[in-house]
């Protein structure tokens, strides 16, 4: 409490006795000890006025008791039930729950995972793939400023992530696996890796890498395979021992037909293999009949170059060419697509070319574009020339119109800078991108499309272009979304068919552990999206002939229908759209594949190893007496008091109140039973 304060509690005391006094020793003729009761209660009544007047502030503290959390993560993938360990996990995980001396010590918090990471109150052992990476990174976001001991219940497999043997470095708590699985060694051959490109272009032949591996102490021959249907297209012996216990095989396949051709690939299993499932692959190759050469041209350096070429490229159905002007009219014949990078005095020549070779192309701007030069170059469009910069965030426009565009959270991305002042058009446009200045959206593209005389073009009017790919990078580890993204754009350059009602967005052929959701966009006659049709997908089984009706969902500016679940195979389907006569069809294939089940034994000692460096302790589900005690009787574990410190002001003390009325009221009654009042 502040000297302050004090100072005027004190005069506060002082102003009310003498104010009793006055009242009841001096000024009324009252009998000397009623007379100190009736100045006592007059007192009490000024002064608490007094304070609450004044509401000096208190320190209150409270002590409270916390226990350390108790974070278990169970792993809830098929290869669980495949190892035969599903009763076993939930038998220890329901002695977990009951335990009431483990209840009383700790706060128990339940999770599981498989490719996701989720709290969880029953477990089901479905999940087709295993992220064991990605617990210790959710639970390092939530745990780790408390005391929070972790019981990992898994075999230690992992299918999909990060490796996790590393992420003790950012999960600073102790960690207990608890190892699911059989311990005894198999003599095993199975197909380790399987390495191959998705596409392969017709008359040529693709590259096909397998990574074999052994676990056996004798020399033991066997027979690598690969077939498509029924014809054996390549066949190769191959030998292991005790020191030679993987193979690399590498070879080509011929690419004949165009479509997608299925491949299954086995190692012959040996006469005493317990697990079979795991020496045989399947893979799947799309064989295209041209590839889209996209010239990427400009006179100056810029990193936006590398990233634009590096996204065009994720696709191997394009390839990309960095050039100069002179450069790009040497074999400006090879290409199908331009993109046009900050024009300078030299793109004068390169226009004229790509008006008579008829290309589609991309025009990205920036600080250093003629801008003189472009808006004579062409009429479609004009920029008001300020000779001053602007950095623009972008912002989607959800109606965009002409091909699926995913939300690549582009609100968060880093501003482009380009040329400050109004850009107008001369014909009809759509909008991508929005330009945004400090938080506010303006009526002007960053990013758009336009088509006249059956040709088509983007305007991107910023550089900088390769943080977005960056900043992608940075919120999901992977580039993906934005390539995909550049991807869509020049895909639709690189055509010249009419834009249709209902867009679907899918690929040829799916791994069977993939994510398998096809998305779409339905747009009425204006082209504007429209969202709240119903869209219906009805899949055929070619080989069953079963068929299955699945309505999208709205997600954002895309319909989405998600199809994990369907068993392996091809299959025909049509997109429809109720009460409207248009539909979509196509082809697809699901390959016969679960990662989960490759695997004969846990991982022993990679979960032990994880215990060691996060000074824990592992154990077996066998054995798993001891864990309870070892938890309880660790030291590190202990519940503390702890205690908060909270100011209070007097005025909400409402006992202070009471007093007042209480006061007043004993005053009151003694003057009246007086006759006083």
């Amino acid at each position: 409490m502040q000297t302050e304060t004090i100072t005027y509690i004190i005069i506060s005391g002082i102003i009310a006795l003498l104010l009793a006094l006055f009242q009841y020793a001096y000024k009324a003729k009252i009998k000397r000890k009623r007379s100190w009761l009736l100045t006592t209660l007059r007192f009490v009544t000024l002064f608490s006025i007094f304070m609450l007047l004044i509401n000096p502030k208190f320190d209150k503290i409270t002590y409270y008791n916390e226990k350390p959390n108790l974070v278990i993560a169970v792993d809830n993938s098929e290869s669980i039930n495949y190892l035969n360990q599903s009763l076993k996990a939930n038998s220890f995980i329901n002695s977990l729950k009951t335990n009431e001396a483990l209840n009383d010590n700790f706060n128990l918090e339940f999770y599981s995972f498989g490719k996701g990471f989720n709290l969880s109150d029953s477990l089901s052992f479905d999940e087709k793939q295993s992220n064991l990476a990605l617990v210790f990174e959710r639970l390092s976001e939530v745990y780790n400023s408390s005391i929070s001991p972790t019981l990992l219940i898994s075999d230690g497999n992992q299918t999909y992530g990060n490796d996790y043997a590393y992420m003790t470095k950012r999960y600073k708590q102790p960690i207990f696996p608890v190892v699911l699985g059989d311990t005894t060694t198999y003599v095993d051959v199975k197909i380790q890796q399987l390495n191959v490109n998705r596409y392969a272009y017709l008359k040529n032949k693709f590259p096909v890498e397998v990574i074999a591996t052994y676990n056996g102490n004798s020399t033991v021959n066997t027979q690598l395979k690969i077939t498509s249907g029924t014809t054996t297209v390549f066949s190769k012996p191959i030998t292991f021992s005790e020191t030679i216990t993987s193979q690399i095989i590498n070879l080509t396949l011929p690419a004949n037909r165009v479509g997608v051709a299925s491949y299954n690939v086995q190692v012959v299993p040996l006469e005493n293999e317990k697990n079979r499932i795991n020496n045989t692959k399947s893979f799947a190759v799309e064989v295209i009949d041209q590839k889209t050469n996209v010239a990427i041209v400009s006179d100056i350096l810029h990193p936006d170059l590398g990233a634009l070429k590096k996204s065009i490229e994720s696709n191997e159905q394009r390839k990309a060419e960095i050039l100069s002007t002179i450069e790009f009219l040497d074999k400006s014949n090879d290409f199908q697509l331009v993109v046009m990078y900050q024009l300078t005095n030299n793109f004068r020549s390169l226009f004229n070319e790509i008006d008579k070779l008829k290309l589609n192309k991309i025009v990205i701007t920036g600080t250093k574009t003629n801008w003189s030069l472009l808006n004579q170059l062409q009429s479609n469009y004009k920029q008001q020339l300020t000779n001053q910069s602007e950095e623009y965030q972008p912002t989607l426009n959800q109606n965009y119109a002409t091909f699926i565009v995913d939300n690549l959270n582009f609100g968060e991305f880093p501003p482009l800078r380009a040329e400050f002042g109004e850009t107008s058009f001369t014909i009809p446009f759509e909008t991508i991108l929005y330009k945004t200045i400090n938080g506010t959206q303006i009526d002007e593209p960053l990013v758009a499309t336009f088509e006249i005389n059956d040709r088509r073009e983007a305007l991107i009017l910023g550089e900088g272009i390769w943080k977005w790919r960056a900043q992608v990078y940075i919120d999901e580890n992977s580039f993906h979304t934005f390539d995909n993204f550049i991807g869509k754009l020049v895909q639709y350059l690189s055509t010249n068919k009419r834009r249709t009602r209902l867009n679907v967005n899918y690929e040829s052929f799916y791994n069977g552990n993939d994510n398998l959701r096809i998305t779409a966009q339905f747009f009425n006659k204006n082209y504007e999206f429209e969202n709240n049709s119903n869209l219906n997908i009805t899949l055929k089984n070619k080989n069953t002939a079963t068929e299955k009706t699945i309505p999208f969902v709205l997600k954002n500016a895309n319909y989405e229908v998600d199809l994990n679940g369907l068993e392996a195979g091809d299959y025909t389907f049509i997109v429809k759209v109720n009460n409207e006569n248009i539909s979509k069809s196509g082809e697809l294939k699901i390959l016969d594949y679960n990662v989960e089940h490759q695997f004969l034994n846990a991982n022993v000692t990679k979960l032990q190893s994880l215990a060691t460096n996060s000074n824990g302790k592992s154990y077996f589900i066998d054995n798993t007496s001891t864990v309870v005690n070892d938890l309880l009787n660790d030291s590190r574990f202990t519940t503390i008091q702890k205690s908060t410190k909270k100011v209070v002001p007097l005025i909400e003390w409402e006992y202070l109140l009471a007093l007042i009325a209480l006061s007043l009221a004993a005053e009151w009654f003694m003057r009246k039973y007086n006759g006083l009042i």
